[in-house]
Formats: structure tokens, sequence, C-alpha cells
């Protein structure tokens, strides 16, 4: 599903952001990638997303070389198929729960009857059912990452990133991917981050 074969980003201003950074995530898995800042996680993020291209190596997503994708067709439908859940959420502040949602199905072309019949079975996958009509102000900061959660997953994206939660990344103890200054540190599967 997702494939950094040796990947190596430094910037015109001679900073290396990664360094020959291998890691393949397979379809369904569930991976947090942590590290203190600077470590290259945003870096990283910006590759799949095809927002930066690698100094050298290759990064495939679904199957797909991203460098080799064009800008006309390829890269829109590589980032429709990738959801992100970044750290201020990006939640509209002067829209509801539901509206926040919403907005994103309304923006792909989803009729009014499956927003309206959708949004709520959503919210109450995430525990937010009864918060459908609070604005992101009368949220905790894990409320409103949920919301940004259920709006990513809600688009029918086939690949889902975040940054992270400590508190989610503890909970869940999936799989731990640690980069520490462009390097790829720790890869372990039940990790917990510290």
């Amino acid at each position: 599903m997702i494939s950094l074969q040796n990947v190596t980003k430094t910037y015109k201003n001679g900073v290396t952001a990664l360094e020959s950074v291998s890691i393949e995530i397979e379809k369904g898995e569930f991976v947090f990638v942590v590290g203190p800042s600077g470590s290259g996680k945003s870096t990283t993020l910006r590759l799949l997303l095809r927002e930066e291209e690698p100094s050298a190596g290759e990064v495939f997503v679904a199957g797909k070389n991203v460098v080799r994708l064009s800008s006309l067709g390829g890269i829109p439908k590589l980032r429709r198929n990738i959801g992100c859940v970044f750290q201020d959420f990006k939640l509209l502040q002067d829209k509801t729960v539901f509206e926040n949602v919403s907005f994103a199905l309304e923006v792909i072309g989803k009729p009014k009857h499956v927003i309206d019949a959708r949004v709520p079975e959503i919210l109450d996958y995430v525990g937010l059912g009864e918060k459908l009509n609070n604005y992101p102000d009368e949220l905790s900061g894990g409320e409103q990452q949920r919301v940004s959660i259920a709006r990513a997953v809600e688009i029918g994206t086939t690949v889902v990133m975040a940054t992270h939660d400590q508190a989610i990344v503890d909970a869940m103890r999936k799989r731990v991917i640690e980069l520490d200054r462009g390097k790829v540190v720790r890869d372990q599967s039940r990790g917990v981050y510290s």
C-alpha cells in the first residue's frame, strides 16, 4: 500500500530531512510515525501527498510511483484517496461538528440525502454522535481530532495519515515507526511512544 524505498530528502538550504529511509506499510495496517520536532514526519507526509519530491529513492502509494504522477490527473486523484488529519485538525470554526464532516462530502459531490444519513453514523462510530451540533471550540482536543478522523474516513479515502496525540498512540499500540534526525530508529509492532 505505502512504500518508501531508500528515500532521501535534502532541501535547497542543505538540510537533510530524511536519509535513506525505507518503510513498508501494508493495506489495513495501522501505523504511527512518531518522533521529535524536525525528525522528518512532516516531510514524509508531504512526500506521500506529492507536495515534495524525494532527492533520491522512490515513493509508492497503492502501487503507483508518486513522482511519476502527472499534475493534471494523477496527483489530484492520489490526494483524493489520502485523508490527512493534521495536528491543528483544520476544522472550520464557524461550522458545527456535523457541518465539518458534511462539508468534506459536499466538496466531493455526495447528495444531501446521503450526507444527512451517513454523517450521524460516522459520528456515532467515533463517539461523537451526541456532539454533532457542537462547534469546535466546545470540544476537547481529542474530540476535535476525532472529528478530523471522521471527516478523513468518511470521504472514502484509502489511506488516512495523521499526526498523533500521545494518548491515542499509547491506547492503540499497533505499529510504531520512530524517526530521528531523518532516519528510522525504531519499527516496532505493538510499540509504544515514549
